[in-house]
């Protein structure tokens, strides 16, 4: 049964996740966290940041490890397949349809209407992961972090995965 609820904790994401990884980390969060109980807010947090640290997709990074934690490595090649099989399915039927229809004002107004609600989920989504840095490692850590990853990326052009590998480090140095 975990092989089941596994494969359905990333292929329903993967199906309702518009515009790929950024997009289905909410709803990964919401089935993982919430739905099954596997990590909490901070073990998913620290997922999160780990498969951002990593070169690839995200979601299937977070798919393969959090398929591993619970089902060994035919969880994790039942949390890939998942997270992948929604994209290969909807890519072979669609694209033909969507090719046909690329200049349509209704398929121009679904992109500018989904872009909103990817952000609003985006936003709720770091809201949630904030307070839950406030609360676990203090307000300092956190607005230290958060000012220097932002001098570093805006001010300093800094390569995100170096600003990510910082903040591990830092992590693991001060927080643990």
């Amino acid at each position: 049964m975990i092989y089941w609820h596994i494969f359905l904790a990333f292929f329903v994401p993967g199906i309702l996740g518009y515009g790929g990884g950024p997009a289905s980390i909410p709803l990964i969060e919401k089935e993982v966290v919430d739905r099954y109980e596997w990590q909490t807010v901070s073990e998913f947090s620290e997922t999160l940041a780990l498969g951002n640290a990593l070169p690839g997709p995200i979601a299937t990074k977070m798919a393969g490890f959090i398929g591993y934690q619970e089902g060994g490595l035919l969880g994790a090649a039942v949390g890939l397949f998942a997270t992948i099989a929604p994209s290969l399915i909807l890519m072979l039927i669609l694209l033909k349809v969507l090719m046909k229809y690329k200049e349509s004002p209704q398929v121009k107004r679904l992109s500018t209407v989904v872009r909103p609600v990817i952000a609003v989920m985006l936003g709720v989504m770091t809201y949630q992961f904030l307070d839950n840095a406030v609360l676990g490692f203090g307000i300092w850590h956190t607005l230290l972090l958060f000012i220097l990853s932002f001098v570093l990326l805006e001010k300093m052009n800094v390569h995100p995965a170096f600003v990510i590998a910082g903040a591990l480090v830092y992590g693991g140095a001060f927080l643990s």
